[in-house]
């Protein structure tokens, strides 16, 4: 049996995600048994939800530079302290779904607070295509 959205801890965001300016608190509940995508739902808005997913299976080399002020808005002692996600749209078919490695969303798990860092100017692609993954 699974967690109910209201019985599961909040992550809360220090600033809200673009386009969302009214929604602060959302749940985690992870969409597979082999936790590779998750749904990032909204205690307000429990209708939104965005897919999520951690970068290492499809991206292991994913490592963006994160900006001071993000580090010091969520108070970031370390790196390990942190669950990267990344946001997923999915395609018409499996196989034509995306990440967003321009805007990862960052969660210090010690505080559950959040924040998605938009690293403009670094290259990195809305929607870079999801690779097989490696065994």
């Amino acid at each position: 049996m699974s967690a109910q959205p209201e019985e599961l801890p909040v992550i809360e965001f220090v600033s809200p995600m673009p386009g969302f300016p009214d929604l602060l608190r959302f749940v985690l509940l992870r969409l597979d048994d082999d936790g590779l995508l998750y749904a990032l739902t909204s205690v307000e808005e429990p209708k939104l939800r965005f897919l999520v997913m951690p970068p290492t299976t499809f991206f292991p080399d994913y490592a963006p530079e994160v900006p001071q002020d993000a580090v010091d808005a969520l108070d970031i002692a370390s790196p390990d302290d942190v669950l990267l996600l990344l946001v997923v749209t999915p395609g018409e078919k499996p196989g034509d779904a995306t990440a967003n490695l321009m805007a990862p969303i960052l969660v210090e798990q010690r505080t559950r607070r959040a924040l998605q860092v938009v690293l403009a100017g670094s290259g990195l692609p809305v929607r870079a295509e999801l690779m097989a993954p490696k065994d």
